[in-house]
């Protein structure tokens, strides 16, 4: 009888034992039932960045529609209103001047990657050894002018960035400061397609101006230093510039006034949303994506290999125990 008992409670226990183990496999995700409504960027160097952090979410149990490609002035608008969650390709502070729309509504949560991402003009080194070009100021001579004119209308053309991007507001903002509207011609149509078309003019031997920011795919078709120089903006009475990089000897100056300040690139959150999605705002506090990594995605897109997911899912499986310890953080602030 009582060896009996005996048997009965070890196989008790032994039950007892192998369910433990199974409740905590299945212990519920703190996004379950629950829907993250995601915007990336429509400059597609941000497009690696978002689906790193989606498929974050989607292991934290999250439903993720999206992300919703969008430019930043409808994007601010929309997370202000609660039409989407979030995007992770802010940039600040180019992106300050959409703050009026979003403040109160919305914020900057985390960082994807701080500082070092720089912006400004570059210009091809054959150029700047020929014409002895320093600034923009440089492209109101005759002789530049006609050097960068590729389309005939007498003024020389630069790449710029499409409506709606921060960088167009402050590339149009820099073109009516220092009066170069009868000498640069912004190019405003889609940015790959128009830097593609400078590129092959730059194989062709012909010059070219262009504005571009890192990372970048662009940095990698064209070299600072080897086939391209960064050039300054003019230093201009009056016209308040942002402070200047130092120690950058591919700029034809040190310090180099770029007429741009490095950015941070970061998630911008709806705050009632954050509010009720604690592991959420843990992970984005928690991310860190090297720039180098960004950079070695945008050329991999360019040449051809545009699977972003498939890079995602690279990018976390070689960085899986980071990871582990970012959605183990999420998961211990949802409780």
């Amino acid at each position: 009888m009582n060896n009996n008992l005996t048997k009965l409670t070890a196989a008790l226990m032994l039950g007892a034992a192998s369910i433990v183990p199974a409740t905590a496999a299945f212990a519920q995700e703190p996004g379950d039932g629950k829907t993250i409504k995601m915007a990336q960027a429509d400059w597609d160097t941000g497009w690696f960045q978002a689906e790193i952090y989606k498929q974050m979410f989607e292991d934290l149990g999250y439903s993720v529609t999206g992300p919703m490609t969008l430019g930043a002035s409808a994007f601010y608008q929309a997370v202000s209103q609660g039409d989407v969650d979030l995007w992770v390709n802010g940039w600040f502070p180019l992106h300050e001047t959409y703050k009026p729309t979003f403040e109160g509504k919305a914020k900057v949560d985390g960082a994807v990657a701080k500082g070092g991402a720089l912006q400004g003009y570059l210009v091809d080194k054959a150029a700047i050894e020929e014409f002895d070009i320093k600034t923009l100021d440089d492209f109101k001579r005759p002789e530049v002018k006609e050097a960068f004119d590729r389309n005939g209308d007498g003024k020389a053309d630069l790449v710029a960035c499409p409506p709606g991007w921060g960088c167009e507001l402050t590339i149009s903002k820099h073109m009516e400061e220092f009066d170069l509207g009868d000498d640069i011609n912004p190019i405003k149509a889609g940015y790959s397609a128009s830097m593609a078309d400078a590129i092959a003019a730059y194989q062709n031997g012909e010059h070219i101006l262009f504005y571009t920011w890192t990372p970048n795919w662009t940095v990698d078709q064209l070299s600072p230093g080897k086939d391209v120089m960064w050039i300054e903006v003019p230093q201009k009475e009056g016209v308040e510039l942002p402070a200047p990089a130092k120690g950058l000897d591919t700029c034809v100056a040190d310090p180099c006034y770029m007429g741009f300040v490095a950015n941070d690139i970061v998630p911008v959150v709806n705050d009632d949303f954050i509010a009720d999605n604690p592991a959420v705002d843990a992970l984005l506090n928690e991310v860190s994506i090297p720039l180098a990594d960004i950079f070695a995605q945008n050329s991999k897109m360019n040449n051809g290999d545009d699977d972003v997911q498939a890079q995602a899912t690279e990018w976390i499986k070689n960085n899986q125990d980071m990871v582990d310890g970012w959605l183990e953080k999420a998961r211990e602030a949802a409780g």
